[in-house]
């Protein structure tokens, strides 16, 4: 049964729209067992930060090892960390109507043939991003700004647009890119193989509870939220739902329960 005295707690997500989505269901969850939720969107940094602060009470999500372990590892003996909801990883994309027996693997980009087809300018989100972190070190390290690529972070919005644009174009271009993610949906891009592991490893996406806010927090829900598993899949459906569907987080997330028989009644 619901709360008497419902608790209000704050929820955090990156400033990301799949962040937007699973930090809906988490909200919806909450709810359901009586709670009022305010929810705040930050960067990734802030975002950790604004937690360790003890500002934002559930933090949807933490990628662990790999992306954000730095950020959570100054207070990781005050938070408790839950089940995945998803299990994140980074890549290097290209549009499908780039041929896979031209450009194969990261190191492939460097081939003379390929930069004078491929837009050397490469666009990325924000710089605290794990994506944007791994990006920087893979045109060092492939030799890549020797035959001219470039990496420059920018804002979600600009990142989209740069997709949609060069592919409306037909344009040989190389996106940093994760999944899950709408715009692999959208548009089928291509993984492309990366042998030095740069990218990092496939990570864990977890919500993170201070645990001074378990005492606040309904066990049947922190018990439901450790146990919810949207997949991947799942959470680019919400995304989907969002950017193309033209739907709120929330709208997006009640039809994803809906849908899936994921009532959050109690």
């Amino acid at each position: 049964m619901a709360l008497t005295s419902p608790e209000q707690i704050t929820v955090g997500n990156i400033a990301l729209s799949f962040h937007r989505a699973a930090a809906a269901v988490t909200r919806r969850v909450l709810e359901s067992y009586g709670h009022r939720v305010n929810s705040v969107e930050a960067t990734h940094e802030e975002l950790f930060r604004q937690q360790e602060e003890g500002r934002v009470d559930v933090l949807v999500s933490a990628w662990l090892p790999s992306s954000h372990a730095e950020y959570l590892s100054r207070y990781l003996d005050r938070v408790q960390v839950l089940a995945p909801h998803y299990r994140p990883y980074c890549v290097w994309a290209v549009p499908p109507y780039v041929p896979v027996e031209e450009v194969w693997d990261v190191s492939d980009l460097a081939r003379p043939e390929v930069v004078e087809r491929m837009t050397t300018a490469i666009d990325g989100i924000n710089p605290g991003a794990g994506i944007s972190r791994f990006s920087a070190a893979i045109v060092r390290e492939y030799g890549l700004e020797k035959v001219g690529y470039t990496f420059t972070p920018g804002t979600e919005d600009g990142f989209i647009a740069r997709v949609n644009r060069g592919i409306a174009a037909r344009e040989w271009f190389v996106i940093p890119l994760w999944r899950p993610q709408f715009l692999n949906r959208l548009h089928a891009l291509r993984p492309l193989a990366e042998p030095e592991g740069l990218l990092g490893t496939v990570d864990h996406a977890s919500p993170v509870i201070r645990l001074e806010a378990l005492g606040r927090i309904h066990p049947e829900a922190v018990a439901r939220l450790d146990t919810l598993n949207m997949g991947n899949e799942g959470v680019e459906e919400i995304d989907a739902s969002i950017n193309v569907g033209g739907l709120s987080p929330l709208q997006a997330a009640d039809r994803y329960l809906t849908d899936h028989h994921l009532t959050m009644s109690v």
